[in-house]
């Protein structure tokens, strides 16, 4: 077992999702405080941990479903690099050290991760088969780990933020499923959810939830209760960055075909990753500048 196998088996690069932590505090403009961000900073870490006990636990569950997968018969435990008996080790671990950090940063964030890691169990013996509650299930972790930094940062979430965090999440999980199909159609078969979906229903799915993603965002930025607490008529100028954004993605799964892995399109595409800091600095503008410049 080397250094090597387990982090390709704890999958650091996914912890990316877990910036969604972030999200609560960001915007309620608290990151600025040094004590706001190093809670949340912690948070995230402590979600990570017990995210990456969650891939180590699908790892276990389905090693022998993935040694007939092209791409996941490379994973450490389908592979062989770390016997089934480490890779219980690793999970224990993993679930130790997430719970014993969420404990000390307060109730509402161990609550949370618990729940996060409680869905996924269900999720990866079971719920992950049945076509719809599965993408929704991926819906409802993301929200977890927004709750969850809205619990550590003391900031509550608001309504706007669990609809587009679950409309994203969906769009991400669609796309995920796609990718999957059309490995799926090339004569293999991986995934028992994947009988209830076809690629009609998957691109009319994610062109949905992408419209409706859209609207929840411009309907936000008009809100008056909004608009009120930034202090600014000016942020439908964001809206700019979310719309590209969207588009930008769906270009990459309905005509490139490349976004089996959604955490991968966002690390390898210059683009998304332009039009995500346009977004962040934007908006960051928007609910710092007022602070940054008294």
């Amino acid at each position: 077992m080397s250094w090597r196998s387990i982090l390709s088996l704890v999958r650091p690069e996914h912890w990316v999702k877990n910036l969604f932590l972030f999200i609560p505090a960001f915007f309620a403009a608290r990151l600025s405080e040094p004590a706001v961000l190093t809670r949340t900073a912690l948070g995230f870490v402590a979600f990570s941990l017990i995210a990456s006990a969650v891939y180590v636990l699908n790892d276990l569950v389905d090693a022998s479903h993935d040694r007939n997968h092209p791409d996941k018969r490379n994973r450490p435990v389908a592979s062989g690099a770390i016997s089934l008996r480490q890779g219980v080790f690793i999970l224990i671990a993993l679930l130790f050290c997430s719970t014993a950090l969420a404990a000390s940063l307060g109730r509402g964030i161990l609550i949370f991760s618990l729940l996060y890691f409680t869905v996924n169990i269900f999720y990866s013996f079971s719920l992950k088969h049945i076509a719809i509650i599965d993408i929704s299930l991926i819906g409802v972790g993301f929200l977890l780990r927004v709750f969850a930094g809205g619990a550590v940062a003391g900031v509550e979430v608001s309504q706007w933020l669990i609809v587009l965090t679950f409309l994203l999440a969906m769009i991400l999980g669609l796309a995920k499923r796609r990718g999957e199909y059309l490995v799926e159609t090339k004569g293999h078969t991986f995934r028992k959810a994947l009988e209830g979906y076809n690629l009609p229903f998957l691109d009319v799915s994610m062109v949905v939830c992408s419209t409706v993603a859209i609207v929840a965002y411009l309907m936000y930025c008009f809100s008056p209760e909004v608009t009120e607490r930034i202090g600014s008529n000016s942020i439908f100028y964001t809206a700019f960055f979310v719309i590209i954004g969207v588009l930008r993605y769906l270009q990459l799964t309905l005509v490139y075909n490349k976004t089996e892995s959604p955490t991968r399109a966002l690390l390898r595409d210059v683009f998304l990753q332009i039009v995500l800091l346009g977004w962040i600095g934007s908006f960051a503008w928007l609910l710092y500048a007022k602070k940054w410049l008294i």
